[in-house]
């Protein structure tokens, strides 16, 4: 089945208030790409030669220490772009992304976007504040790497993912915990070794319990108390 760019491109907040002639000429000139989980869109310091918008799946821009631990920066899902900055600023990637899953995107030449800006301003405009709710959200990790120990970060994790993705339950809120806790770990800064122990401390504060992999948050509001906590 072919792929509606229009469509797909119509989904993202950097392209929704475009006319339907201006997004036909953009989804002319963007490139189907297709990504198996864990295939690599690009790597740190490499030369940024366009930007991403995710049709389908999802996709993490992390970095990697020096040790060879990773250390996810943020994910983005369908509707959303990814490697706006280099466009803007002429630089390289700052980040490494790679599919979180099987991933359907659309490739966009800088060249391309950077025209669209000056004929369509309120882009640029739509661009500085996706990139802005993005400082907040590096910001925001920033300070969770700095301040709060691994259990409230795991906390935090895991009270977002259940937000998105959750369903309610008689006994609270339950999640299909499709992570590893290596991949978890990468997301909250921390190791496979510190997560385990972080679980079973949820666990025995009666914050949490499992039924195979299917998590169930008990106590929502004291989850998120100690989440929070100073």
């Amino acid at each position: 089945m072919a792929l509606d760019k229009i469509a797909a491109l119509k989904r993202t907040k950097l392209f929704e208030e475009l006319d339907e002639d201006t997004l036909r000429v953009v989804a002319e000139r963007a490139f189907e790409r297709r990504f198996q989980k864990d295939d690599v869109l690009f790597v740190t310091g490499e030369e940024a030669r366009g930007m991403y918008v995710i049709v389908e799946g999802a996709v993490r821009a992390y970095r990697v220490s020096l040790d060879g631990r990773e250390q996810v920066i943020h994910v983005e899902r369908a509707g959303a772009t990814i490697a706006e900055v280099p466009i803007f600023d002429d630089g390289t990637y700052p980040s490494t992304a790679a599919a979180e899953e099987e991933t359907i995107t659309l490739f966009i030449d800088k060249h391309d976007v950077r025209r669209l800006c000056l004929q369509h301003p309120e882009i640029t405009l739509t661009a500085l504040k996706v990139l802005a709710g993005r400082l907040r959200r590096c910001a925001e990790l920033v300070e969770a790497l700095s301040l709060r120990e691994v259990g409230q970060r795991l906390a935090r994790f895991l009270l977002a993912e259940a937000r998105r993705s959750g369903t309610p339950t008689e006994n609270g809120l339950s999640l299909n915990l499709t992570q590893t806790n290596q991949q978890i770990a990468a997301r909250v800064g921390s190791v496979r070794e510190v997560i385990s122990r972080a679980f079973t401390r949820l666990q025995h504060d009666g914050l949490i319990a499992f039924e195979g992999r299917r998590l169930i948050i008990l106590d929502e509001v004291a989850l998120e108390s100690f989440a929070e906590q100073r």
